[in-house]
């Protein structure tokens, strides 16, 4: 259900559901992750790009009963094909230390919408339908989205769109902070995928781990002498590693840096 694709630094997993609009199914939900997963774990990555088959990137969770086990079934089903596929020790998104790029090429409602906020940057179709539709179904939000949503967009525009569970398109994402550029839907992919090789070729895997680590810090506590007291600590370190001494010495004579670091073996141990 998910397509795999390696070009250089950069892995791209495409959800491939394109005749159900790419609709998630506990099956679906647990590729995707164990794609990322074994990414994140791969020293040679540097940065995941998610995007979605076809003309949509995901139209929410598969309510067309092939796709979700219900009631009774519905917890052992999940659990069946989550042990099958997740690796052990699975880490949520938030805490893995390469960066995640959601090109999000088309319809995305429900789910569709609420998983690609865990995710690090969010490119997105001018033309795309988006929607919180949960209220409108007779459920509430997932994904933790009445919690991290008002993080990211603050609480007033949250609620709007939350309570009334009414569409938007992707114009009005960037507008309201939940995405950072729209593109014609074509551009989507490809802009995505040059942000990701940008980051691979142009940065430090363990300084874009730490900085990523101390965003989404950030984004849960409200200790912020605690904050400030870790990232100067953080900062400090990372100007005596092999990294910090690189990038000073690559900017002093011209040329592009060589980062020696790996974004997992030489993570700091505070973490």
């Amino acid at each position: 259900m998910v397509l795999v694709d390696r070009k250089d630094k950069v892995v791209t997993v495409t959800l491939n559901r394109p005749e159900r609009m790419n609709a998630t199914t506990w099956r679906l939900n647990a590729e995707l992750r164990h794609a990322i997963t074994v990414a994140d774990a791969d020293e040679g990555v540097r940065a995941v790009v998610v995007t979605g088959a076809g003309k949509h990137f995901c139209a929410g969770a598969d309510l067309s009963g092939a796709g979700f086990a219900r009631h009774d079934e519905e917890a052992e089903e999940r659990h069946r094909i989550t042990s099958e596929l997740v690796p052990p020790g699975s880490k949520p998104f938030w805490e893995m230390n390469t960066p995640i790029v959601t090109a999000i090429n088309g319809t995305a409602v429900g789910v569709g919408i609420t998983m690609p906020l865990h995710f690090d940057i969010r490119i997105v179709a001018q033309d795309a339908r988006i929607g919180f539709l949960f209220t409108r179904r007779g459920v509430i939000p997932e994904w933790n989205s009445p919690w991290l949503l008002p993080k990211l967009i603050g609480a007033s525009r949250a609620m709007e769109l939350m309570l009334t569970g009414r569409m938007f398109s992707g114009t009005d994402a960037v507008n309201y902070g939940i995405a950072s550029q729209a593109l014609p839907a074509d551009q989507v992919l490809a802009c995505a995928q040059d942000l990701a090789a940008e980051m691979a070729r142009t940065t430090s895997a363990i300084s874009v781990g730490i900085t990523k680590r101390l965003i989404y810090q950030g984004i849960q506590r409200d200790d912020v002498d605690h904050l400030h007291q870790r990232t100067s600590d953080l900062f400090r370190w990372s100007t005596r590693q092999l990294d910090g001494k690189e990038g000073a010495m690559a900017f002093k004579e011209k040329r592009p840096p060589l980062f020696p670091m790996h974004k997992n073996r030489d993570f700091p141990a505070v973490f």
